[in-house]
């Protein structure tokens, strides 16, 4: 802003500052060329590392209308799968793995657990089990177990966090060479169980991590099975998780003779000091999905679900106090943001951002635009005959969009909601206040005034 117009602003209260800040868009939607199916449902979410207790339980519902393609999910040592060697006690994981189902998502299973009869000393630096062929078989009996259930699980994910220890909530410390070995052991059992099971990871907390290009090496010198890669980020900038995948793509290729799929399976805003705008969460996951699905990723899980207290004495018998310490300072005692619902199961305002990308459905129609913080997503839907148009502002500043759809028939009208997260309840009917409709015509722009982090949702009836 130049020296006349920041005078201006002071001399007329702000009014003339928001016009000269607002900036202006092009945002193009060609409906008549539908492409491959969006499969906005990649974009998919996690729960876990809390507890055996079922978390969000009274919640499916809810996640059933988000019609995720996979839930991570923790097995942790809470589940006490092996209380005694050779005895196999699935009661209290069936539950979560049960709930996933229920959703129509499959779910994307974690081995994150040390066995007191495999590993009766804490600590977290001590990796192997003082009997592979004992660990080996417990891996298989319940990779067996859940595919005799019918549970349709397809991925098995070897580790979580195993760069940091405890302080990711899990309670081992890998070298690079300690995970390999495991890691060969661990998919040993579980394609012995399931020859058709997806195996990865290792679910890093620091992308860079030398564990990862150490599997990749181990993986293509050894023909280790290695269906996919994965990775954690915890960053309020879009583009800093993008670059994340954008690397792992580069690292991918040094190794041809893998054809591994790509995982960024926890993600959120930087947690410890998260941007205090209430808007600002519903527009970071529309972008950082803009950003994931632009890169080419094949899926993510948000972190997560709902927020959940954990208890000491659980985490005790299996973490040293330092780590339970944390656990239990970061869980109990730390504002947290990462739940679509809260402590309380109070739906948040990310909820909604899911809830709007997943009427995404259908065909993926292309969207352009003329701006690095002004992105959309559009889709035609053959089953509900309509097209279905997500697009946002992810700036702190406001921004004119010039919406011009080109291919439209004559006579259609589009129906508006704008997410609004700053509503005084968090009814669905308020947080996604409807607008009066509105007639849209084939290339002729629409102006639409989106506040800064401002999110809007159009659907446009064919019938």
């Amino acid at each position: 802003m130049d020296a006349r117009s920041r005078l201006l602003c002071i001399l007329f209260a702000g009014a003339f500052c928001a016009a000269a800040q607002q900036s202006s868009v092009e945002l193009n939607i060609d409906v008549s060329k539908p492409g491959e199916p969006l499969e906005i449902d990649r974009i998919a979410l996690g729960q876990g590392g809390l507890s055996a207790d079922p978390i969000w339980a009274d919640r499916m519902p809810e996640i059933r209308i988000l019609h995720p393609r996979v839930i991570r999910l923790f097995v942790q040592d809470y589940f006490d799968v092996l209380p005694e060697t050779g005895q196999y006690d699935w009661r209290k994981l069936d539950p979560a793995v049960d709930l996933i189902r229920q959703t129509g998502a499959t779910p994307l299973m974690t081995i994150a657990f040390k066995p007191k009869p495999l590993f009766p000393k804490i600590d977290e630096a001590i990796t192997d089990p003082t009997d592979y062929r004992a660990w080996e078989d417990l891996i298989s009996a319940m990779v067996r177990h859940y595919k005799e259930r019918g549970s349709d699980i397809v991925y098995w994910e070897v580790a979580n966090e195993p760069d940091i220890g405890e302080h990711g909530g899990c309670p081992y410390l890998f070298a690079p060479e300690g995970y390999v070995r495991y890691y060969r052991h661990t998919v040993a059992a579980i394609r012995r169980a399931d020859p058709d099971a997806k195996v990865g990871g290792p679910a890093l907390a620091n992308p860079e991590s030398a564990i990862l290009p150490a599997l990749l090496a181990a993986a293509q010198r050894g023909h280790l099975p290695l269906d996919f890669i994965s990775w954690h980020i915890y960053n309020s900038d879009p583009l800093k998780i993008r670059a994340t995948i954008d690397r792992k793509r580069e690292l991918l290729k040094q190794f041809p003779a893998l054809h591994s799929e790509t995982f960024l399976d926890e993600w959120n805003m930087a947690l410890r000091y998260p941007p205090s705008d209430p808007q600002f969460q519903p527009a970071f996951i529309a972008e950082t999905a803009w950003q994931m699905k632009d890169a080419g990723l094949d899926y993510s899980c948000y972190y997560h679900i709902r927020d959940y207290h954990v208890r000491p004495e659980v985490f005790a018998k299996f973490m040293s106090p330092h780590g339970n310490a944390a656990m239990t300072k970061w869980w109990n005692r730390m504002p947290q943001y990462d739940g679509l619902f809260d402590f309380q199961n109070q739906v948040r305002p990310s909820y909604f951002a899911f809830l709007l990308l997943a009427r995404l459905t259908g065909q993926r129609l292309p969207v352009t635009s003329s701006s690095n913080t002004v992105h959309g997503f559009a889709s035609y839907d053959e089953f509900l005959q309509n097209y279905n148009i997500l697009f946002w502002n992810f700036s702190d500043r406001p921004a004119r969009v010039n919406l011009v759809m080109n291919g439209l028939r004559p006579g259609l009208k589009a129906e508006r909601l704008v997410l609004d997260a700053t509503a005084p309840s968090s009814d669905e009917n308020i947080r996604l206040r409807l607008l009066p409709e509105l007639p849209v015509e084939a290339g002729e722009p629409v102006p639409v005034d989106l506040p800064p982090y401002g999110v809007m949702f159009w659907s446009i009836d064919l019938r």
